[in-house]
């Protein structure tokens, strides 16, 4: 298929240079998305139908045989040879069963080791004899060793999530998933399911994926590559919303109130605070005539314009109009006939062009937000009725920002420039998002992504366990409410397919204290073993003190003996296949770093991509949400608590740290373990 592509002469079908460059990129579009990849097979399943799809079951009739692949693949003649996952014919795959075998007679799975063929399991769906357990194949492809990015998972998807993957484009989903569920997965895959149904409409459009950080969007870039689609966009909040340059942080306090939904009032207020009432009326001059509007006609259009609530600027645009609108009426009124390019010659006017900038005037939103943040009065203005005088202080910056420029931006106030453009000018609308980590955003950066898919539709990623900001969501009702997706669908997820049993049962301890309302997570993986905690006492000196002064320096007081532990079960954990993670605190990282080095351990920052000679990956606790790893090791568990704002967020940081093995999870500390996992 690739070869029919490269073989393709457009020199004589291309009209024009421009049609010419088009069709070449296209077709460079198609080669790259036809590309091989070596340890990927071209299908992994088979159905066997007992009559032909489509078909009338009383007339009977042969049945139809099909090969389901992660691409359309055809033969020289155009003939299907395998039939893409997305397609109709090919969710029996994922969803027939023994109790509806949705006229299944034999359900293949293909099994295989480097891209070679290897193994193969049938299920015989309508033999009522036939006795069928796990599937072995499909234990074996979840539990697979992983080096490098996250892979697809179309060869195991599970009915509940191939329900959620094929659910309407028109419709909202939200997904509340625990560790280990696939959650993540299913938002890149029901993307590329909307790409292959509805491709001609979304490509028109445009999908966005949003991740929490540039190294969770690293990890997951080449699921969406692999199954063929290129070009859905990638980015985060904060990358979404970058319109002034980033200097400084906020303080909890000053970040939450900053986010919090009562902002887009004081901003509403804020954008609306320039606009004045007529003192006297405008006199344009044409000719020999001079038309007046009066004052109180004036003040008629500019109230009716802030009563219909429309955007600013296009109220801004709409003024002159609507004045000259009222010179055309008195014209008439005088015997005259005039046309519409007699209104716009009026709407050009320059005493209709003062008189409508005076009364409504233009608005730059950065400008109008460092103003709000630098000016006290201003703010208590604006805020009145809507935040406390305590509040109003907390937000304010400490030093006024002299310019845009220069100005002590912080990610919060970039949220709030950017809803302040919206009140200006409506923002560009995608035809579907996926929100993964959705958990942990502000009210404020939901109606920021809401605004992105204000006509279109979302997919919304997250587990209320792992919110670990101070302003993560408590309901998801409340979450999409912000969205703008009130009363959208919510699927929850709480089969496992990687985390291990032993793993996920000991980290849901932490449940009732972070999570109450969330029922505990399952795993379909029983394997003992794959769990080990241990305390480290002692002070024995570090083989290299010399390398790790500058690091310890920087680090909570910790016994040496624990950071010597923590190596040697590193080295431990490398004889094993597949990539390790080393998960520790933010300020321990330093200090650990410097301890693999000594120890002639190479390693890799989250996000960079492991190879067979580099599988090792020194994880900062802030970052290690979304990733996965075969082997976990989780160094000083009170340390990654100590390193949030509060006892609630630090044991949901420590909950996300928990989840991240996919087959062994190795615990050491030196400081008592919280109380539920004692």
């Amino acid at each position: 298929m690739r070869e029919d592509v490269e073989a393709l002469d457009i020199r004589d079908v291309t009209g024009n240079w421009v049609n010419a460059a088009i069709l070449a990129r296209e077709i460079d579009d198609r080669i790259r998305a036809l590309a091989d990849l070596a340890d990927t097979p071209l299908f992994f399943g088979r159905l066997d139908f007992l009559h032909a799809p489509g078909a009338d079951l009383a007339e009977g009739g042969e049945g139809e045989r099909f090969y389901i692949g992660r691409r359309h693949v055809h033969d020289a003649d155009g003939d299907p040879m395998v039939i893409d996952w997305r397609a109709p014919v090919s969710q029996s795959f994922y969803r027939a069963s023994k109790k509806d075998p949705m006229d299944i007679g034999l359900r293949r799975r293909f099994g295989y080791t480097g891209g070679e063929l290897t193994a193969y399991e049938d299920e015989h769906l309508t033999d009522p004899e036939e006795v069928t357990g796990a599937s072995a194949l499909l234990a074996a492809e979840i539990e697979r060793p992983r080096v490098g990015p996250m892979r697809d998972i179309v060869a195991t998807i599970q009915p509940e999530q191939d329900e959620i993957v094929r659910a309407d484009v028109h419709g909202t989903v939200c997904v509340q998933g625990a560790p280990g569920t696939g959650k993540t997965a299913v938002g890149l895959h029901r993307v590329a399911y909307l790409l292959y149904a509805h491709r001609e409409r979304l490509a028109r459009t445009g999908t966005l994926v949003i991740g929490p950080n540039r190294s969770f969007l690293h990890y997951i870039e080449q699921v969406l590559p692999a199954l063929g689609e290129l070009d859905v966009a990638q980015a985060t909040v904060e990358e979404l919303v970058a319109h002034v340059p980033l200097r400084a942080t906020d303080s909890a306090p000053s970040a939450r109130i900053k986010g919090d939904a009562r902002m887009a009032e004081v901003l509403r207020r804020a954008v609306r605070s320039g606009i004045t009432m007529p003192t006297e009326g405008c006199v344009v001059v044409r000719g020999s005539r001079r038309w007046r509007v009066a004052s109180y006609e004036l003040e008629e259009i500019v109230r009716e314009l802030m009563d219909r609530d429309i955007r600013y600027g296009a109220a801004q645009a709409a003024l002159p109009q609507r004045i000259a609108h009222a010179v055309l009426v008195k014209m008439e009124q005088s015997g005259e006939a005039p046309d519409d390019r007699v209104q716009d010659a009026v709407a050009r006017n320059p005493a209709v062009k003062a008189t409508a900038k005076a009364l409504w005037p233009p608005v730059d939103a950065a400008k109008l937000v460092l103003r709000l943040l630098s000016d006290a009065e201003f703010l208590a203005e604006c805020a009145e009725g809507v935040l406390t005088p305590e509040e109003q202080a907390t937000v304010l910056w400490p030093k006024p920002g002299k310019g845009v420029k220069t100005a002590p931006w912080t990610p919060a106030d970039a949220v709030l420039v950017d809803e302040a453009r919206d009140l200006v000018e409506r923002t560009s609308s995608l035809g579907h998002v996926v929100l993964d980590e959705a958990q942990d955003l502000s009210p404020m950066q939901y109606r920021a992504v809401g605004r992105r898919c204000s006509t279109g539709s979302a997919t919304v990623l997250g587990d209320i366990a792992q919110g670990t900001t101070p302003w993560s969501t408590d309901s998801w009702a409340t979450a999409l409410h912000h969205l703008g997706k009130p009363g959208s669908r919510v699927e929850e997820l709480t089969t496992g397919f990687r985390v291990p049993g032993e793993v996920i049962d000991y980290a849901s301890r932490l449940l009732p204290q972070i999570a109450p309302d969330l029922a505990p997570a399952t795993s379909i993986r029983t394997a003992v073993g794959t769990l080990a905690i241990r305390r480290v006492d002692g002070s024995a000196a570090p083989e290299d003190a010399d390398a790790l002064d500058a690091a310890s320096a920087l680090a909570p007081a910790t016994p040496p003996a624990l950071t010597d532990s923590v190596v040697a079960a590193v080295h431990d954990a490398l004889a094993n296949e597949g990539s390790i993670g080393l998960i520790a605190a933010d300020a321990r990282v330093p200090l650990l770093g410097a301890a693999l080095t000594a120890a002639g351990l190479g390693y890799l920052a989250p996000g960079t991509e492991t190879t067979t000679e580099t599988r090792l990956t020194l994880v900062p606790a802030s970052l290690a949400k979304g990733l996965e790893y075969d082997y976990v090791v989780l160094d000083e568990p009170a340390a990654i608590i100590d390193g949030e704002a509060d006892l609630r967020t630090g044991l949901r940081r420590l909950y996300v740290c928990l989840t991240r093995a996919v087959s062994g999870l190795d615990v050491l500390h030196s400081r008592p373990l919280p109380e539920a996992l004692g």
